[in-house]
């Protein structure tokens, strides 16, 4: 990106890079920064969520009406649920994509997985937005190619649309990350803004970390909401209390 780009994204003033964990978790996903740099007029780092915040209980911003709103399920998955929140761990497997574990149920979905390799197809539920908001982390950390494609998919047509693909993140890492949370911040039926907590480890150091993602229900899936100029949000936190437990045992 160019210097401009960088001297103003947050994540990468010395007030936030706390060692090279994040470093890597950053360069890893890519997308990560392409989203924070969509916010070049914010001069700080996004807070560490607070279960007291405002955040909590707004909903996530509408997409613009382009045709592909609502549906039914790509895939035939049953169930519909327009109203609600989770306060327990909803029951899943766990499955790999390489090191790095991501949740599955033959209720919520992932219910497919395309040729390119990154999985699809939720349950219209509070359950199935949070089922892909985990695979959607635990994608951004795959290949490039499966990035690329798995973005070219779960974005939904918008304003940031074409700046995120086309800033997609080449580089890869040996960091390794996975789930160790969830709170469902808001949600109703049509949109959704889960926030995942993870831990990410690399050259022997760990650090605990939250990514948001701001979904709507869009062509019968739950899908990133690319009319948000921040429809994935990082930031790093100190421990994981506040989250509903939710990772491989």
């Amino acid at each position: 990106m160019a210097d401009d780009d960088t001297q103003q994204n947050p994540f990468a003033r010395p007030g936030f890079v706390v060692g090279a964990v994040v470093v890597a978790a950053l360069i890893v996903a890519g997308v990560f920064l392409t989203v924070l740099n969509l916010n070049r007029g914010n001069d700080a780092a996004p807070p560490a969520p607070d279960p007291s915040s405002s955040a909590t209980s707004s909903a996530a911003p509408s997409p613009t009406a382009s045709g592909g709103a609502g549906g039914a399920s790509v895939c035939g998955l049953e169930g519909q649920v327009l109203s609600g929140t989770l306060t327990t761990a909803p029951a899943a497997t766990w499955a790999y994509q390489d090191v790095f574990a991501y949740p599955e149920s033959p209720t919520y979905g992932p219910a497919a997985t395309a040729p390119q390799g990154y999985r699809y197809c939720y349950q219209h539920s509070p359950e199935g937005s949070v089922f892909a908001a985990g695979n959607m982390l635990i994608g951004l950390f795959g290949s490039p190619d499966s990035r690329a494609a798995l973005l070219e998919y779960a974005l939904t047509n918008g304003s940031y649309r074409d700046r995120l693909l086309s800033e997609v993140g080449s580089s890869t890492s040996d960091v390794r990350t996975s789930i160790a949370g969830f709170r469902l911040l808001s949600y109703d039926g049509s949109s959704a803004r889960v926030d995942i907590a993870f831990r990410s480890t690399t050259q022997g150091q760990t650090v605990n970390g939250s990514a948001v993602f701001d979904l709507v229900w869009w062509q019968g899936d739950w899908k990133i909401n690319a009319d948000n100029a921040e429809p994935f949000r990082l930031a790093q936190l100190p421990d994981t209390s506040g989250y509903v437990n939710w990772r491989q045992e």
